[in-house]
């Protein structure tokens, strides 16, 4: 027994930032940023927290759901913007949706939300969880240099949420992780301690470009192709893959090495930008609002990202 999704929701901020915005303070371009990135606008928090996004996204969630907070009996929370060290993301939602259950983060970087299905799948099959929350939320805005056109003009904030039940559509996944502070990595503030002689760094994305999409290319035709063969499907069978969208030209590399027909990945980089942790649950809620799920489908999500980390699962989809 592991689970099926019953509701799903998303949230981003209300501030669009187009790359003409971007423009006007970075040395760039619309088509600089489009043509390598993929990304045309994102979202970008003004006064929201990270909770509120997952608050947002979580009720959308529930409300499809028809949830109650008080029903839950965990709640997970994927990101790596959380707006405190303590009371974690999850306690923080927890506290502003009412529900009385254990909640905690997860760290995964851009992997995280998959990697929090995994966790969510281990309560269901103990039998110690009926109905999970699980939310990847980011302000990833908080955690990048403005002056680096590099890495601003990639990540937008957002939030996405999936309801989990008891139910058997977690077909196959896969986690991975091989330490490495080389290609992708966001140092903390070193502190006020008299007695830490480490030189400080600045808090924001730091990323190799060439090396980070070399991991993510391989990362996912790998990954794709275990969790298919894991469940005893061929590739004909699936009927989405869902990545996290971190670059388009990552994406459209990956198509190129499997046989699954192009048109089946799903995008949506040019209106969010790269959301981390929140990237697939948002895509999730807007293709599943737009009626492009049917019964039984069989759906593939894979992310790769810091650690360096990778995911993939497949799930066989239940209209409701």
């Amino acid at each position: 027994m592991n689970f099926e999704v019953i509701g799903t929701g998303h949230y981003a901020p209300e501030n669009v930032v187009t790359n003409d915005d971007l423009a006007k303070f970075l040395d760039t371009s619309d088509e600089w940023i489009s043509t390598r990135v993929g990304v045309r606008e994102r979202r970008v928090c003004t006064t929201e927290t990270t909770a509120e996004l997952a608050y947002r996204a979580s009720k959308n969630a529930l409300e499809m759901a028809g949830t109650n907070p008080e029903e839950l009996d965990l709640i997970l929370c994927a990101t790596i913007s959380a707006d405190d060290a303590s009371p974690s993301l999850a306690c923080n939602l927890q506290k502003l949706l009412g529900a009385e259950c254990p909640a905690m983060d997860l760290n995964a970087a851009c992997s995280g939300f998959i990697y929090m299905l995994e966790t969510a799948a281990g309560f269901f099959a103990r039998g110690t969880a009926k109905k999970v929350l699980v939310v990847g939320a980011e302000r990833m805005s908080r955690l990048l240099n403005w002056n680096d056109r590099s890495t601003c003009v990639i990540f937008g904030d957002g939030a996405g949420a999936m309801v989990l039940s008891a139910g058997s559509s977690y077909l196959a996944s896969k986690i991975y992780a091989k330490g490495n502070t080389d290609v992708i990595r966001i140092p903390h503030p070193q502190g006020m301690s008299p007695f830490y002689k480490n030189e400080s760094e600045e808090p924001f994305v730091l990323m190799n470009g060439q090396e980070t999409f070399k991991f993510a290319v391989n990362a996912m035709t790998k990954d794709v192709q275990e969790v298919i063969e894991k469940a005893g499907l061929t590739q004909e069978d699936i009927a989405y893959v869902i990545p996290h969208q971190a670059n388009l030209r990552i994406i459209d590399s990956a198509k190129r090495k499997l046989s699954i027909p192009p048109e089946r990945f799903c995008s949506n980089i040019e209106r969010y930008g790269n959301t981390s942790a929140a990237s697939i649950p948002i895509l999730v809620d807007e293709l599943n609002r737009d009626g492009k799920f049917k019964d039984n489908d069989k759906l593939v999500l894979c992310s790769f990202g810091g650690g360096l980390s990778s995911a993939a699962c497949v799930l066989e989809w239940k209209c409701r």
